[in-house]
């Protein structure tokens, strides 16, 4: 075994600290704005926040709300999503693309994704429509996830989605900030939803999110479902609804760092670049699609040898982690749902296989030599042997 590199200093996963001393300054002014106006709830920066996000994606209608998984939850509430009605989701991702469904009733179908992006395949899509019609299900609609920042391949999905007569929501709460095509993420589908959480390229610090839409009857209904189904009297409720609002201090927050957003992704793409030339070719990369671009909230690899390189990367003072050690359909909340047909074995393959560096806009290439280097000359050899 080579012997451990000792590191220049130390490298974050996720490093929020130096993000925050390049505006501390003006973080300090927002909050203060807002401590001395004293509108804690529905300020005037909830407004603003939402006016700016929408001229930064193209989205007519941002809503925001007090998480991400309120935004999916919000969503699915505002297209109607009745019980026993089927949406066919990712296994690969975070459980609250599912859990969202399931808490309204819904019953989530899980579809494959594919191994070089990890998004959704359309071909397992196709399967999951099948599967849900042969067990008698009613189907609504779709959620993608546009997994680790890049946009699934809507080219592919939404004429599957037309074809049935369902609906899209696309889950970006690690994308917000991608491209597709000339599309920016939050304009596409029928409604896309994101987080701010503070690991996420823009996130805020406590929990956040939002929903976009281009439909203004769709905007009402939001509206109305964040407040409790609130009508246009504060006291006659016209629909069940939440209690899903985005607090003032963190909009204020938010829209400081959303100043310097366009900044960040810029120098995580750059950062993802320079992986790409410095990791050994024996590490498998994420692909990027064509004409896309991606957040890169994740840099995720593959490797038959993850657990010893993992330990490896340990061993030297690098910090990584596995997104998505199990995935949904084999996690015992959700292992009695529906699986495209009867089997997902691409995700099944990733969950033995997927580690994350670290990744965000302030490593510098000093940083991703000491990562790259950390992984020592025997990488290679272990990953050939492991395959």
């Amino acid at each position: 075994m080579t012997d451990p590199i000792p590191m220049r200093r130390a490298v974050e996963f996720i490093d929020l600290g130096r993000q925050q001393r390049r505006i501390r300054d003006r973080l300090d002014a927002a909050v203060a704005r807002v401590l001395d106006h004293g509108a804690y709830i529905m300020g005037p920066e909830v407004g603003e926040l939402e006016r700016k996000l929408s001229a930064f994606c193209g989205a007519k209608h941002t809503l925001s709300c007090a998480n991400g998984t309120d935004a999916l939850v919000l969503a699915l509430m505002a297209k109607g999503l009745k019980p026993g009605e089927a949406v066919i989701v990712p296994s690969f991702t975070f459980c609250a693309t599912a859990e969202a469904v399931a808490m309204l009733g819904g019953v989530p179908v899980f579809a494959d994704v594919l191994e070089d992006t990890y998004n959704m395949d359309a071909d397992s899509l196709k399967a999951a429509v099948l599967t849900a019609r042969e067990q008698g299900l009613p189907l609504a609609g779709v959620i993608t996830v546009d997994i680790f920042g890049q946009p699934c391949d809507y080219d592919a999905i939404e004429p599957i989605v037309r074809e049935n007569g369902l609906w899209l929501v696309c889950d970006a709460a690690q994308a917000f900030g991608a491209v597709h095509r000339g599309r920016p993420v939050g304009t596409i589908g029928d409604l896309t939803t994101t987080s701010f959480f503070p690991a996420k390229p823009l996130g805020c610090y406590g929990d956040g999110g939002a929903v976009f839409t281009d439909d203004d009857e769709t905007m009402a209904v939001l509206k109305s479902l964040r407040v409790h189904g609130q009508g246009s009297d504060k006291y006659d409720n016209v629909r069940i609804g939440m209690n899903g609002r985005l607090d003032t201090v963190q909009a204020a927050i938010l829209i400081e760092k959303l100043a310097i957003f366009a900044e960040e992704l810029e120098a995580r793409a750059q950062v993802a670049d320079r992986y790409d030339a410095l990791l050994p070719p024996a590490l498998a990369r994420p692909a990027l699609l064509p004409g896309c671009t991606s957040a890169w909230a994740q840099y995720t690899l593959r490797s038959g040898a993850r657990d010893a390189l993992m330990k490896r990367l340990k061993e030297n003072g690098v910090p990584s982690a596995i997104y998505y050690a199990k995935p949904l359909h084999r996690q015992r909340a959700y292992q009695h749902y529906p699986v495209a047909g009867g089997a997902l074995p691409v995700t099944d393959r990733l969950m033995e296989t997927v580690f994350s560096l670290p990744m965000h806009p302030y490593l510098t290439d000093e940083d991703q030599r000491c990562i790259a280097d950390a992984f020592g000359a025997e990488v290679v050899a272990t990953q050939a042997a492991a395959e």
